[in-house]
């Protein structure tokens, strides 16, 4: 039961994911949108391994929306972004509250798109970045409103995280 439950949510996760991948952000030469907001957010109640699938498979769904302009490089990011939302729940997990904003903006920032300036070029790299860190500032600010919030109506229903 415990494993119908979980993937469940995560499949509502990446259902939200998709939601926020056509919401799109309007930055040079990137597929940013806010799907990764509710991948952060699932943190609060999917273990490590089911949030980075759900942040993973957002990002695909943001980049089969924009028209893959990136080919199959999108599945290196979706990669990525499996770490960094794993990370950033097993941080979570571990009490860690500081850390993992700052290890969220970081590795999805900046280090995320540092394949690129060896696949692509040190010029897209350069033109990307800024984009994709407005990117992943407005999804963890999201992220950061309402995880608060839902972790307070996870502990008035007496629901315990997975």
């Amino acid at each position: 039961m415990q494993h119908t439950k979980r993937l469940t949510l995560t499949a509502m996760v990446m259902a939200l994911c998709a939601i926020g991948a056509l919401i799109k952000i309007p930055v040079f030469s990137t597929t940013a949108a806010l799907d990764a907001a509710p991948a952060f957010i699932s943190a609060v109640f999917l273990p490590p391994l089911y949030a980075g699938i759900a942040g993973g498979i957002g990002h695909m769904l943001t980049a089969l929306t924009s028209g893959m302009p990136l080919g199959p490089f999108h599945f290196i990011i979706a990669g990525a972004m499996f770490i960094v939302v794993s990370v950033f729940a097993l941080l979570h997990r571990r009490g860690q509250h500081t850390l993992k904003w700052v290890w969220a903006l970081i590795s999805n920032g900046i280090l995320s798109p540092l394949p690129f300036y060896f696949l692509i070029s040190p010029a897209f790299y350069i033109s990307a970045t800024p984009g994709i860190v407005l990117a992943t500032v407005l999804n963890l600010v999201l992220a950061a409103i309402l995880m608060p919030i839902l972790q307070k109506v996870f502990a008035r229903k007496g629901v315990h995280a997975a």
